[in-house]
């Protein structure tokens, strides 16, 4: 590169003086340069006619090109301009897991569409066995509970979120107090993908010398709504990734009188898309519509 930036200066000025003034170098630095030039292109590019010099016709052949490749250059190694999300043209695979699916994907479309309406998303659903896919480039941004990457992927933590009971708007854990004994009693749902009725919730039980009573198990969270719609059973669900979803149902919720371990909803990329103008744009669009407020979220518009 700064062969081709001497070379554009030495084309231009037809002056190894004024090249160097102009890169702020010594006359005969730039003599040395135009030596090792002319060995590399094997033509001596600019020859002597009288007390100037002039260029070949090899020179004149490569001027433009030359300095359209410097500017180029200088263009990819400098400070790029802010983003515009509204002239932005790209598309981007997002894979969610079902835990934020509910609450993410609509203000993540109305977002985009008003504010980079040449955006394209395609969102698809988790795969816990998927873990090249960011690496491989067949999703860009991945966004849920990421207990397992490649170990090329970046996570970083966006929020913690706390398991709340819910049940029918009726259920006696709902409409009255909430003890271990009434809750171990009850008759729960287990929402795992990979068909696992234990967990977290069995491990805090047994200290308290209780179990509880799966009655089933759901791949995730939607269908454990729409089961426990029906009455009678109660699951556990993201207090805050939930709470759209528990709305529209009609359902109710209660604290689990155990001490769980937080839902860490993190976000995850390939570390060769850090630096990009628009894919950091949509991560930190992404964070935005999915923190709380109390957590250093914005206000949404809902």
């Amino acid at each position: 590169m700064n062969l081709l930036v001497a070379l554009d200066a030495l084309l231009e000025t037809h002056s190894v003086t004024k090249a160097a003034q102009r890169l702020k170098t010594s006359a005969p630095a730039m003599s040395r340069t135009l030596a090792r030039l002319r060995l590399i292109l094997d033509d001596p590019l600019l020859v002597r006619s009288g007390r100037h010099l002039v260029p070949t016709p090899r020179a004149l052949e490569m001027r433009y090109e030359v300095t359209a490749v410097v500017q180029r250059g200088r263009e990819l190694l400098g400070p790029r301009d802010d983003l515009d999300p509204a002239a932005l043209k790209r598309s981007f695979a997002v894979r969610a897991g079902d835990l934020v699916l509910a609450e993410l994907v609509g203000p993540l479309l109305a977002a985009v569409r008003s504010r980079a309406p040449g955006v394209t998303l395609t969102l698809r659903p988790d795969a816990p066995e998927d873990t090249a896919a960011l690496r491989d480039g067949r999703v860009d941004i991945e966004v849920g509970v990421i207990d397992r990457t490649d170990p090329e992927t970046t996570v970083q933590r966006v929020f913690g979120d706390h398991l709340l009971g819910v049940a029918a708007h009726d259920h006696p854990l709902v409409t009255g107090h909430v003890t271990v004994a009434r809750y171990a009693a009850a008759a729960h749902l287990a929402i795992s993908r990979l068909g696992r009725a234990q967990g977290p919730i069995d491990d805090r039980l047994a200290l308290h010398g209780r179990t509880r009573r799966v009655v089933a198990t759901v791949p995730d969270l939607p269908t454990a709504l729409l089961t426990v719609r029906a009455g009678g059973l109660i699951c556990p669900a993201p207090a805050h990734l939930s709470a759209s979803a528990v709305a529209a149902f009609g359902l109710g919720t209660f604290e689990i009188p155990l001490p769980l371990p937080e839902v860490a909803v993190s976000l995850a990329w390939h570390p060769r898309h850090t630096a990009d103008s628009g894919h950091r744009w949509l991560r930190e669009l992404i964070r935005t519509l999915l923190t709380p407020e109390s957590d250093g979220g914005r206000p949404r518009r809902r």
